[in-house]
């Protein structure tokens, strides 16, 4: 099927992803990261402060995910989707009418369970339930909804920060999941697709030629091998936007200056998505697994010698490169192991890590930062871990080809 056939026949179901995608953009951390200065300013609070709020509103979120995400493999889409936006649209005006930091802590978990949490999870879970042969294409089409995101909004919200205030721009936020993005979902998912996609209504299955459960998955020790890269773009990725204010403080530069940095990280995200896509499809997708966090590790060494925003764009640029090439593998992977039947509930133990990850991050990070180690001197150990992990997923990489050529066991 040429790309041309392929968008036509598929469109309104890769628009359904793209939506999603973009739609979680008001609850990912380089969006809430944009008003961490007047958070901090409204409500009293050091660096350290406010991640330890992040860190136990996401942790709390990772947890209900676990619980909640099974929910993809029951619920209907149309229903489910409305259901997270809906609540999502209220997280949106609890952040603009807040006065209290007990409310903040409620309105940021809200914000990190739809945004971040349910509507990647329930994105990444329809794609590959709705697509078999060409799941990698799919994916890192619809995965181009993230990096949109990134791209547009980080310097249209600071505008709007500056013309109507902050918190009006959160109520701005809701206005648009209320009245845009949910009649929009409602439309796409008005028609129904098999949940099995192209596999003639039996899902496809994963190693030994098997459905895996999520008991199953959890005895396995092929999945914990997996969880440090399931940690560590989510880690990162997550402190580079959250800290990007202090950035800003400690080079001395303004955050309009920064700006112009998420489009070329949204363009590397976008470029490398597609390109492992194609590569998942065609090569396996586990044989990308020691190549992801190269280019992250080389970014993080240069935030600490920029000298210059354009410096800071080059490091933004080589985490886009990773964070393009983790979210096709992750929406890959996982299917390819362990099958479709129960992939909502699989998925949700693993996108609860990677929200993990982006919870534990800024508590660490700012409590490092209030104790007096810029963040721009934490990236060298960070860049350090990155190339350290490469070198140890070869023989994961190796142990996991191997396995996909083995039958089940007896």
């Amino acid at each position: 099927m040429s790309g041309v056939s392929f968008l036509r026949e598929n469109a309104r179901w890769l628009a359904t992803g793209l939506l999603l995608g973009l739609g979680s953009s008001f609850g990912q951390t380089y969006f809430i990261a944009l008003f961490a200065g007047e958070i901090r300013e409204a409500y009293g609070l050091t660096d350290g402060q406010w991640g330890g709020i992040y860190t136990i509103a996401t942790v709390s979120s990772a947890c209900l995910l676990i619980l909640f995400g099974g929910r993809a493999d029951t619920v209907p889409l149309s229903r489910l989707a409305v259901i997270v936006t809906g609540v999502f649209a209220l997280a949106c005006v609890l952040m603009a009418v807040s006065s209290s930091i007990w409310v903040l802590l409620v309105s940021v978990f809200l914000l990190r369970f739809c945004g971040q949490g349910m509507m990647t999870h329930m994105k990444a879970t329809a794609m590959a339930r709705w697509f078999v042969a060409t799941r990698g294409r799919a994916m890192a089409i619809t995965n181009l909804g993230y990096p949109v995101g990134e791209a547009l909004l980080p310097l249209v919200t600071i505008l709007i920060i500056a013309t109507v205030g902050w918190r009006a721009t959160w109520g701005v936020a809701a206005a648009v999941i209320a009245f845009v993005l949910i009649p929009l979902l409602i439309w796409l998912l008005a028609q129904d697709r098999s949940p099995k996609g192209s596999n003639g209504g039996q899902g496809a299955p994963g190693l030994f030629g098997k459905h895996w459960t999520r008991g199953e998955v959890l005895a396995h020790p092929l999945f914990y091998a997996f969880v440090p890269l399931l940690l560590t773009p989510g880690f990162i990725g997550t402190v580079v936007f959250f800290h990007a204010v202090h950035v800003a403080e400690v080079k001395g530069w303004t955050l309009t200056a920064m700006a112009p940095s998420y489009m070329t990280y949204a363009t590397a995200s976008v470029t490398m998505g597609l390109v492992a896509g194609w590569a998942a499809d065609r090569f396996g997708p586990a044989r990308l697994m020691p190549f992801v966090l190269i280019p992250m590790g080389l970014g993080m060494f240069l935030i600490g010698p920029a000298e210059t925003p354009l410096g800071w764009a080059v490091a933004l640029t080589l985490v886009g490169v990773t964070q393009g090439m983790a979210a096709a593998l992750a929406g890959t992977l996982l299917p390819t192991l362990f099958g479709t039947n129960h992939l909502g509930s699989v998925r949700s133990i693993a996108t609860a890590i990677m929200v993990f990850a982006t919870a534990i991050g800024p508590g660490i990070t700012g409590w490092f930062i209030d104790q007096g180690v810029t963040y721009p001197d934490q990236g060298v150990a960070q860049g350090i871990w990155c190339i350290a992990l490469s070198l140890a997923l070869l023989p994961v990489m190796f142990w996991t080809v191997r396995l996909q050529t083995q039958k089940a066991p007896g």
